[in-house]
């Protein structure tokens, strides 16, 4: 009788103890630093606007007033950081040939018409702007605006190299970077913590269960930034046909939670839910407390965030 009192008082303790820090987490942790707030995230620069991961893409999200641009980084034969999401040019250039296997001068310029990858039977129409840019273009270009970085592939080099040039441009205040793969945020964290990263997917799932178990609010977390994508975008998207999205999708769907995002977000880690590109989910989004949105869309959700009141970060 005795034993199962304490047991039951214990758990008790353990259960309302974790509650209280849900609600209240920096009885226990110190809140991370922010150096930037994001509302307003510009995918690929806006790819349902202009063509993905250009100059002139990025140029009219910032003109927009997008509080951060999302961009993807290879490397070159000769080593040049490179914005551009695909390691092969077939889908973006017309050209079955990888990046790491040509120069930057031998880069070939964009198609006309690219497809928008969140946005089922759209295409995207580009203007003057083909070319696939260095990343110390962005930097340069745009020395104020917050850059999101997905490192895409797992290379020394190119990690190194992408944090050299953040510390070049003065942006370890100003980037956020990572990948899926949690051997590539290690990596990007072992080369320079100073620079905040990404939930990885399976640290995802680790938050899931942290979550869902009620250990979370007594587990410290090195990550500043959730992405998360909304569920409801694998009826939206040509990529359903990848189990890592699927699977990504059926995890968000356990972590579209209030509570969740609040916790997070008391603790310093902005939740980014990722790639909206109409009002409901927008709305959706907010509603659930989320930091920011990120859109192939930069113009609609502007408009959407000025008719709702949703003010932009101080």
């Amino acid at each position: 009788m005795c034993a199962a009192v304490y047991v039951l008082s214990t758990v008790t303790g353990y259960v309302l103890t974790s509650a209280l820090l849900l609600k209240c987490p920096t009885l226990l942790h110190r809140k991370k630093r922010e150096t930037f707030l994001s509302k307003h995230i510009s995918h690929r620069g806006g790819a349902g606007e202009n063509l993905e991961n250009t100059m002139a893409a990025f140029k009219h999200a910032v003109d927009v007033g997008t509080d951060m641009l999302e961009l993807d980084c290879h490397l070159t034969k000769d080593e040049q950081v490179v914005v551009s999401h695909d390691a092969n040019l077939q889908r973006a250039c017309g050209i079955n040939a990888d990046i790491s296997n040509m120069t930057y001068a031998e880069l070939p310029s964009y198609l006309c018409k690219l497809g928008v990858t969140f946005q089922r039977e759209c295409v995207c129409e580009g203007g003057q702007d083909k070319r696939i840019p260095l990343l110390r273009d962005v930097f340069e270009a745009f020395p104020n605006t917050p850059v999101n970085i997905d490192i895409k592939v797992n290379n020394d080099t190119l990690i190194k190299k992408v944090s050299e040039l953040v510390v070049k441009y003065d942006r370890e205040r100003l980037t956020v970077w990572g990948n899926a793969s949690n051997k590539i945020v290690k990596k990007c964290y072992k080369e320079n913590p100073h620079i905040p990263v990404l939930f990885s997917f399976p640290r995802v799932l680790q938050l899931l269960g942290l979550f869902y178990t009620g250990l979370l609010p007594f587990v410290p977390l090195k990550e500043q930034f959730l992405e998360i994508p909304m569920p409801s975008i694998i009826t939206k998207s040509v990529n359903t046909e990848y189990e890592m999205f699927s699977a990504g999708c059926c995890a968000a769907c356990l972590l579209m939670r209030k509570v969740l995002f609040q916790h997070l977000t008391a603790r310093g880690i902005q939740v980014y839910v990722w790639v909206l590109n109409d009002e409901e989910d927008f709305q959706r989004a907010f509603d659930l407390g989320a930091t920011g949105v990120m859109t192939d869309f930069p113009t609609r959700l502007k408009d959407f965030m000025d008719r709702n009141g949703i003010s932009k970060p101080q």
